[in-house]
């Protein structure tokens, strides 16, 4: 499972900073503790003297420190015994002075043996949730807020099926495509005219495959070539992002989702950004979604024979039709 670098060096850094306040009101509740109970911290600076008295003992030379330490352990849990009394009978927790890490898998640290802790992990969702949200209503973008009501029921004679019952089919695709999401999934192509819900379900997707923990890219074509263009060219920028950074992103992320393909100005050099995106993506395993207005004829004559033929062999199609959902609202 990839990680996005850019948007982890921000899920750090907050994660970092939340840590360091949880510590510095850890210390202040213990001094305000410390000062309640008096007792209670003279067994403290008792205890701090026990430790270094442990570590002498273990180094005195010319005696066997053995039962010098034993002893100073069992008194160093009979201080740790009566300080929870006391801070009971005091109306505290008996663990409150405890230096207690907030996550005990990695004490705090955001990583274990195994890669990022699910501590971190979780900043690192709320970090890509918000970079999805850019562009995507995730708040109100949900495989549950989807509705049915706006897709015919009636047959389309070309379709051989209702704009509903198609509807059905491609909802339930993406639901089982989003909860199931792993490497072996396959790549989506959603082909339709504008305002049929490609995008929404797409919102859908990205919701739940990066609630799950993988790196989710979602963006329009046109800022797509835009910053390959600026890439490679070095011309200005007018997105004041890394452009070297985005395409990374892009090429390596679990998820790249690419809206509206089709309505940017179609050049060689777009025609060449795009091939090597599915391309290279294919050849690495990571898995793609791209939305486009058009179809699979108007695809190939636009972006060549090459890329159209990948589509048709790597990519499953899904397609949409029926009446434009934005132009029923409005009546």
């Amino acid at each position: 499972m990839a990680t996005d670098s850019k948007i982890m060096a921000r899920a750090l850094a907050r994660y970092r900073r939340d840590t360091e306040r949880r510590r510095e009101r850890q210390q202040i509740q213990a001094e305000t503790i410390l000062r309640t109970v008096p007792r209670a911290a003279e067994i403290q600076r008792e205890l701090r003297g026990t430790v270094g008295q442990i570590v002498a003992a273990a180094f005195r030379r010319g005696a066997d420190p053995t039962s010098a330490i034993r002893a100073l352990k069992e008194r160093n849990l009979s201080l740790q015994r009566e300080r929870a009394e006391v801070l009971v009978a005091s109306g505290f927790p008996f663990d409150a002075l405890d230096d207690k890490p907030f996550c005990p898998r990695c004490k705090d640290t955001g990583f274990t043996e195994e890669g990022p802790c699910k501590c971190l992990m979780a900043y690192y969702t709320r970090e890509q949730n918000k970079e999805l949200s850019k562009l995507l209503d995730l708040g109100g973008q949900s495989f549950d807020t989807f509705s049915f009501q706006w897709y015919n029921t009636a047959v389309d004679p070309k379709e051989k099926m209702s704009p509903r019952e198609n509807m059905e089919m491609v909802y339930e695709l993406c639901a089982n495509y989003a909860h199931s999401f792993g490497p072996k999934s396959p790549n989506l192509l959603m082909s339709g005219p504008p305002g049929l819900g490609k995008t929404f379900l797409s919102a859908c997707i990205a919701r739940e495959v990066s609630g799950a923990g993988f790196s989710v890219v979602y963006d329009t074509a046109s800022h797509v070539f835009a910053q390959f263009e600026s890439g490679k060219f070095g011309r200005e920028n007018p997105f004041d992002d890394d452009a070297n950074t985005d395409i990374n992103r892009y090429l390596n992320c679990d998820l790249l989702i690419m809206d509206d393909l089709g309505s940017e100005m179609t050049t060689a050099f777009v025609v060449s950004a795009l091939y090597q995106i599915i391309n290279t993506r294919l050849i690495t395993g990571k898995q793609t979604i791209l939305n486009t207005n058009l179809s699979l004829p108007e695809l190939g004559k636009r972006y060549s024979a090459a890329i159209l033929s990948r589509i048709e062999g790597e990519y499953q199609i899904l397609t949409f039709f029926g009446e434009d959902i934005r132009k029923q609202r409005q009546r």
